[in-house]
Formats: C-alpha cells, structure tokens, sequence
C-alpha cells in the first residue's frame, strides 16, 4: 500500500529537479556590504575558520540543511552521500523530517546517518505541529536514537501546512508543547522554520521555555510554498501567490539581534555562497546552512559533495581574510565590519 508522507518525499526532489524557479534566488545577501581591508595585516595561511557548536569542532560553520529521508534508495543514497561527506570534511549535518518512519517504518534505515558519520554533529528532525497530533516525546526520542543525533531539529513550517491540502494547520498553544517535550529530552531542541523566517515575536514565546537554539531559516532561497503548489496545482494557485512570503534571512537575523543573549542563532534560507556565509555570521550567525546547493551533488557521491563543501569553504577562509578576522569569533556579530547603505 502507497503511504502518502513517503511519496511526498520524492515528488518533493521531482519538483526541485524540474521547476528552477522553486529556488528563489532573491539574493538578499546581496544588501549586505562588509567593510574591506585593504590592510588586512594577517597572512591568508594565519586565517582559522573553526568553530566550536554544541562542544563540537566543525572545520568551519557549515551546516549542511535538512533534505529528505525516506523509503526510497534515491533517498538513502542522498543521504549516505551527505553524511560521508559531512564526516570528511568536518561539518554539521541534518536530516530531513523523519515523520516518514512513523508510517513506514522501512524508511528508518534512510536516517541511520551515524554509522556514515560517527564524529559528525547529526540533527534529528521532526515537525513541531505534530506534537498537536499525537506526537510526544517518545517519538522525539525514537527519531534522535534513529539518527544516532546530538541534537533535534522541531521544524516549523505554517505556510507549507497552509498551501497543502493535506496539511496539519492545528499551532494551538504549540510553543506550551515545545517546552514540554524540550524539558524531557536530554539533547538540545533547535526550532527551525523552513523558508519564511522566525520572528521576535516568536522568540519572545520561547524565552522561558528549554530552547536555546533558533534557525531563523528565512525567505530567499527554496520555496516549499512553490513545491506544494506543483503537487496540487490543478485545484488553485495559493502555493504561487505565497512563493515569497516571509523574513528575509539577513533581516530576521538583523530583528532577532536583541535576543542574541537568550538564543544562539543559526542562519539558513537564501544562502548560496562563502560570502553569504561570511555576512550571516557577522549578522550574528553561530552556524550556517545551505540545503539545494548540496543535492544534485548528492545523488551523484560523496566526493562531488566534499567539492561544493570545499568551494565554500574557501570561498569563506578568504571573505575573513579580506577582513582581517583572523578566526570566526571576530566574524561573529560584529557590526564594525558593516558597511552603512549608499
């Protein structure tokens, strides 16, 4: 028997790998000028762009976005690919929603990404408004020891339920929920949106709660609005007029600045380059994702995956270098290194 959540993983890669415009390219980093030094009075070789996230050492602050998980070998070969290439080179991996493993359990195996990847910080992942149906802390627990993670990614995604026919809409009371299940999990609970931005307003539900880590994951790069849309396009256009609904992600980071004493903040959304990764840290980024760019790659091997996690890195080593920041720590939310709009 056809199980729907599963299927919805692979007509999601169709989608991307057929539509270019789901990719949204708004290039929102764009807007963000950093001051160049001239003098930079460091040698490039002198340049460290480690990090240390969750008492990990990452080569540098790549996060390598959530994708997909389920019971397809396209999905497992994604994945293996991801994790392998994620423990070469020494950077942060997450998993795609693991909700599929509730309803086909064959696709569990498609998250077993610690034996791929044993000293790599691994993100467990699960839709936060499935807590409003029925989900509880033992599947939180279920999905982490699935991933061998270190951490657990709750998504929030209200616009990709809205546009679903499908969709779980029910956010009553939500940030009460996340706290429960927060407080009854040994590992860190990171809320994540998937495209249109986490706002103060959203933050400020959580300041009591034990969430420390937020992925403001704006608007600017995929639209899962726009993915939705193919999959029903035949009954309206809503996916289409929502496309690019949300926080830009350098001005949620910019909006979430006051809230950076409470919260460690991971930028994701839009993020297409080294420089982009060099601008989120200086917005006040401790870690930085990137999802499309890492997927084509992925279905072909780890080793065309370890290329585009080396271009970026490269392409970050010399936006640091270029601005005399000899480590991330000087990168990190250091607004002298902005320069003001002309």
């Amino acid at each position: 028997m056809s199980d729907p959540t599963n299927d919805r993983k692979i007509q999601h890669i169709e989608i991307i790998g057929s539509d270019r415009d789901v990719d949204r390219r708004r290039f929102y980093f764009d807007q963000v000028r950093l001051r160049h030094r001239a003098l930079p009075e460091i040698a490039r070789e002198q340049v460290d762009p480690s990090c240390l996230f969750m008492g990990k050492r990452l080569s540098f602050p790549l996060l390598i976005s959530s994708m997909t998980g389920g019971n397809h070998d396209v999905v497992r070969t994604i994945n293996r690919n991801l994790a392998m290439a994620a423990e070469q080179c020494g950077v942060a991996l997450g998993c795609g929603s693991q909700r599929v493993m509730f309803t086909n359990p064959e696709a569990r195996s498609s998250f077993a990404l610690r034996e791929h990847a044993p000293t790599t910080l691994l993100f467990a992942n699960l839709g936060a408004v499935q807590l409003n149906y029925g989900f509880t802390a033992d599947h939180c627990r279920e999905a982490i020891a699935a991933v061998g993670a270190d951490a657990l990614y709750l998504h929030l995604n209200p616009l990709q339920e809205a546009v679903q026919p499908e969709g779980d809409t029910n956010f009553t009371d939500l940030a009460a929920r996340i706290s429960d299940v927060a407080h009854n999990l040994d590992v860190p609970v990171v809320l994540k949106e998937v495209g249109a931005g986490i706002s103060p307003e959203d933050a400020a539900l959580l300041v009591d709660t034990p969430v420390r880590h937020l992925d403001v994951a704006g608007t600017g790069g995929t639209s899962w609005s726009r993915i939705e849309h193919h999959r029903h396009a035949d009954q309206d256009d809503m996916g289409l007029l929502f496309q690019d609904w949300g926080i830009p992600t350098p001005l949620a980071l910019r909006l979430l600045a006051p809230c950076r004493d409470r919260f460690t903040l991971i930028a994701s959304g839009g993020i297409r380059s080294g420089v982009d990764m060099a601008k989120a840290m200086v917005l006040g980024a401790s870690l930085v994702g990137l999802a499309s760019p890492f997927l084509k790659p992925a279905m072909d091997s780890a080793d065309a995956v370890v290329a585009v996690i080396e271009k970026l890195r490269r392409e970050f080593l010399t936006a640091m270098f270029l601005l005399g920041a000899p480590t991330t720590g000087d990168l990190l939310g250091n607004d002298a290194l902005l320069l003001p709009a002309f």
